[in-house]
């Protein structure tokens, strides 16, 4: 069986443990999926910065990553740290969450993001243009209050995640074609993603299953 890492760039270990119970649900056993947190660097990564530094970190992993033998590797946080990085420095297939859930969202017609960090919407949109995906990508809708304070409750997170869809389908609904989903878009908001599905009336995306079919499609191609 083929032997993919999840990396959390962030250094929150639950974060970790909700996102790697998701990824091996998703995988349902056609993948051994294990996963590890960032050794340093912030909680929950809310700028641009943060991104920077966890990207670092990340690459200094890549001579530990290579000598795990990985058969791919998903770096974990919404901003894709250290991507291209890892796949310069590994031999195996990478990608991150925020890249296969746009990349997946794009296949159904034109997407929004809605996440927690007002701070990153900025690395998001660029996200979207660098994967040419500028034309079908409608922005980022952000919950309101503190992103750490409400991702500290998952109650409230789930609640201003669901009034922040629901802005972004009302923003949105004067376009002559309409979002087709709507990506929760973070790592700490993978549970929370869960919950909404059926209190949306949109296609919802979550980034660790696409993730995990992106990786798992990427890792037979290599093989074939």
């Amino acid at each position: 069986m083929k032997r993919v890492l999840l990396i959390n760039p962030n250094t929150n270990e639950q974060t970790t443990a909700a996102m790697l119970a998701i990824a091996r649900e998703t995988a349902a056993g056609r993948l051994q999926i294990e996963a590890v947190t960032a050794p340093r660097g912030v909680p929950m990564i809310t700028d641009a910065p943060a991104l920077r530094e966890a990207g670092a970190v990340l690459a200094a992993m890549i001579p530990e990553l290579r000598a795990g033998h990985w058969d791919g590797v998903i770096t974990a946080a919404y901003g894709d740290p250290a991507l291209q990085a890892l796949r310069d420095g590994l031999a195996c297939p990478v990608t991150g969450i925020g890249e296969a859930s746009m990349l997946e969202a794009s296949l159904l017609g034109p997407f929004a993001v809605v996440t927690t960090t007002p701070d990153l919407a900025g690395s998001i949109t660029a996200m979207a243009g660098r994967l040419g995906l500028s034309a079908v990508f409608h922005g980022v809708f952000l919950t309101d209050g503190d992103a750490v304070a409400v991702t500290r409750d998952p109650a409230v997170l789930v609640e201003r995640l669901e009034e922040a869809c629901l802005a972004a389908l009302e923003a949105t609904g004067s376009l002559q074609v309409k979002p087709a989903s709507l990506i929760i878009g973070g790592g700490p908001l993978a549970q929370a993603a869960r919950a909404l599905k059926d209190r949306v009336p949109v296609r919802l995306i979550e980034p660790i299953p696409a993730a995990i079919r992106r990786i798992g499609l990427m890792v037979r191609n290599q093989t074939e």
